[in-house]
This record gives structure tokens, C-alpha cells and sequence, in this order.
């Protein structure tokens, strides 16, 4: 536990899944695999919209992660072949999910180094969504996991997700940092708090937003290895 933290600046909130380490690559590569194996019944292009408007149908019953991307490519293999899909070809969109659930976590750049700086002078929280059981994987095969004060693992990121994890801590006294504008920086700054946006050169269509507009405590920063000079100025 940090000692004395600056007044001005007491919670970080840190999103897990490309903020931290490599996570949307990896659906991209089985979504590719997808293609390959529908290639008989639809061409790349069609499948993919096919299967993000499943996935758009499905966040509000399976939620976020690679569970409810199996269960949405299964539909959407039944869906463009109009039920006709091989069961071999079920077989192996099932496996490919459990290669993604195998998959080792790998940090992206600077996360260690910032993680490690802003834990001894503030207290920090892991704040992701997603499956459970996956997400505490990955975080335990990550070695960042006692770095941090609190994990929260939530079903979704909104504005009274925010509001409830940074009970306690006047306006200016937290901040999110993410990757995504939708749900780590935007409802973040509603609530609030400070909303750092660190860009990931892949991106899932679902979580695009346009960034804020004259926010006073909106920062884009290139990577997480200026994220300590940032807070540093700030508190």
C-alpha cells in the first residue's frame, strides 16, 4: 500500500485487455480462422458484419470475452449457411476458442515499468470487463497482480460502474487509463474522474467513440511509459 499519496490525484484505474497486455490480436487471428473455415459459404467481408451484428445481439446475454465470441461465431456459422454447417466445422470453432482461453498473456511495452512507478506513491485498481475465470487468469499469469490495491472485474463500464469504484474520491481525485474511448475514458470523465486514453493500433468496432470535446481532464498519451510523468504533473 502506497504511503502519503498526492492530495490531488489518490485512485488509478488501470483497463486490463490492450492497455496492459495483448488481447484484440487474438481475436482478430481466429476471426481470420473463422473466415477460412466458412470460405465454402460466405466471402470475408460479409461474415464479418454477419458476425459483429451477433455480437452486438449477444453482449447483453453472454457479456464481453472470448466465450461469448465462440457462441456468436457458432450462430453465425448456422446463420450463412442456413443450418447446413458441418459439424466438424463446430468442432473447430470450439477448439479455436479454447486455443484462444490457452493463449499466454504478453505485456505490452512499458507496462510493467508504469505499473510499478505509480503503485508506490498512489493506490491503484484493475478495473476490466469480461469472462471471470479469464480474466483472473490472465492477470495471475501477468506477475502485476499484487501490485495492485483492488481488481475489479465487471460486467460492464458505465458511469455508475465508475461512480461505485471511485465512491469516496472527489472530482479530480481519480483517473481511468485504457485503451478504449467508449468504456474507459468517456464514462470515467462523466463521474468525475481523469480519463487517460492510450491508443492500441487494433481496436474492436464496438468499442470506437469519438474522443470528448473541450474535457479539461481528458490526456491521450502515445504509451504507458508516459503515464508516470503525466500523473506526476497532474498530482
Amino acid at each position: 500500500m502506497p504511503t502519503n499519496p498526492p492530495p490531488n490525484l489518490q485512485l488509478i484505474g488501470f483497463d486490463a485487455d490492450d492497455t496492459l497486455w495483448h488481447n484484440e490480436r487474438f481475436f482478430q487471428l481466429t476471426q481470420e480462422r473463422f473466415a477460412e473455415l466458412l470460405a465454402d459459404f460466405a466471402d470475408p467481408g460479409h461474415l464479418d458484419a454477419r458476425l459483429l451484428e451477433a455480437e452486438k445481439r449477444n453482449i447483453g446475454h453472454y457479456g464481453f470475452g472470448i466465450k461469448g465470441f465462440v457462441l456468436s461465431m457458432v450462430e453465425t456459422a448456422i446463420e450463412v449457411t442456413d443450418g447446413r454447417v458441418p459439424g466438424a466445422v463446430i468442432g473447430q470453432i470450439l477448439e479455436a476458442g479454447r486455443d484462444m482461453l490457452r493463449h499466454p498473456i504478453e505485456l505490452l511495452p512499458h507496462a510493467r515499468e508504469a505499473v510499478e512507478q505509480l503503485a508506490g506513491r498512489h493506490r491503484i485498481a484493475l478495473i476490466t470487463k469480461g469472462d471471470l475465470l479469464d480474466q483472473e487468469r490472465k492477470l495471475a499469469q501477468s506477475g502485476l497482480g499484487d501490485l495492485f490495491d483492488r481488481i475489479e472485474i465487471v460486467s460492464h463500464k458505465d458511469p455508475e460502474t465508475y461512480a461505485r469504484i471511485f465512491t469516496g474520491h472527489a472530482e479530480g481525485e481519480a483517473m481511468m487509463v485504457g485503451n478504449s474511448m467508449k468504456s474507459d475514458v468517456l464514462p470515467a470523465l462523466e463521474v468525475g474522474a481523469w480519463g487517460v486514453f492510450v491508443p492500441h493500433s487494433l481496436g474492436w468496432a464496438l468499442e470506437h467513440a469519438d474522443p470528448p470535446q473541450a474535457q479539461t481532464r481528458f490526456r491521450e498519451i502515445a504509451d504507458l511509459g508516459e503515464l508516470p510523468a503525466l500523473v506526476e504533473g497532474i498530482s
